[in-house]
């Protein structure tokens, strides 16, 4: 064999090493890229599977809070439902004390009238008791204007000032919520000017 073939032989088996070496380091940069690309994709999957979560939770969050206010709304509705009709029924009573209050004489027929009203109020008193409407008859106690209605201000020396100290009509609540406030006289201080005070010197 001539040294030009073994030359060109040696030649041809170093462009292969190279070529091989090229493929070799070709692979290695594809395989870096693929994983490149996994962890991309990776990271993108994990970040959508977090704002799928959180809308879950916002979504569930969102079904327990208005499981709770359509319950709430429920109860209120059975627990309310009287309203309406209570505030007519407490007006009847209104009349049936006013009635009683007015049949002061002491005729036969005027007793018996006054009887049957007190008797029908006593029955008519134990219905709202047994659907909890309670009667508001503040006489005496301090002003509340969750649930007074003040109709005018009185001086007196006989109570302390913001005390009802009448009542025109009473109030009433329906399961402690107010259907009607209880229309009142408040107290104020008195007007009276304190005695021996102490008089101004009109002199310079």
């Amino acid at each position: 064999m001539s040294t030009e073939q073994e030359m060109s032989e040696s030649q041809t088996e170093a462009e292969h090493i190279n070529q091989q070496e090229q493929q070799v380091t070709e692979s290695e940069i594809e395989g870096q890229d693929s994983i490149e690309s996994l962890k991309q994709q990776l990271e993108q999957a994990q970040q959508k599977s977090q704002g799928n979560w959180d809308k879950a939770v916002r979504v569930q969050a969102d079904m327990e809070n208005l499981k709770r206010r359509t319950q709430k709304d429920v109860e209120n509705a059975h627990k309310y439902a009287l309203e309406k009709f209570a505030r007519e029924l407490v007006n009847v009573v209104d009349s049936l004390e006013l009635g009683i209050q007015a049949a002061t004489g002491n005729t036969p027929e005027v007793t018996k009238l006054r009887e049957g009203m007190e008797l029908t109020l006593k029955q008519l008193q134990a219905v709202l008791k047994k659907f909890n409407i309670e009667a508001l008859d503040p006489m005496g106690q301090p002003f509340n204007p969750e649930h007074h209605q003040a109709m005018s201000m009185q001086p007196s020396d006989e109570h302390d000032p913001n005390t009802v100290v009448n009542v025109f009509q009473k109030g009433y609540l329906l399961n402690d919520r107010l259907i009607r406030p209880a229309m009142v006289v408040v107290s104020k201080g008195s007007d009276k000017k304190p005695e021996g005070g102490s008089k101004i010197d009109e002199q310079a």
